[in-house]
C-alpha cells in the first residue's frame, strides 16, 4: 500500500468520525474580533499617516529657515594683488 493512499485512508476515517460540537456563539466572537482587529489596524494607519505628515511638515520648515539650496555667505575677502 502506497503512503498516498494510507493518508487518504486517515482523512476519511477522521471525517466519517463523530463531529465536533461548534460554539453556538463562534459566529458572533469571530465578528467581534474582527471589528477589533480592523479597528486597530485603522489606528495603526492613521497613526503613520500622521507621523508622516508631522515629518514632511518638520522638513518643510526647516528648509524654509535654512535655505539649504543657497550658498553660505562669503566671510573673508579676496586678497588685494596687482595694484
Amino acid at each position: 500500500m502506497s503512503r498516498g493512499s494510507s493518508r487518504e485512508d486517515e482523512v476519511r476515517r477522521m471525517l466519517d468520525g463523530p463531529h465536533p460540537q461548534v460554539p453556538a456563539d463562534l459566529a458572533q466572537r469571530a465578528t467581534e474580533r474582527g471589528g477589533r482587529l480592523l479597528r486597530r489596524h485603522r489606528f495603526t494607519r492613521g497613526l503613520v499617516m500622521l507621523v508622516a505628515f508631522a515629518a514632511v511638515a518638520a522638513f518643510t520648515v526647516w528648509a524654509v529657515a535654512a535655505q539649504p539650496w543657497q550658498l553660505p555667505p562669503v566671510e573673508t575677502t579676496p586678497p588685494l594683488g596687482g595694484w
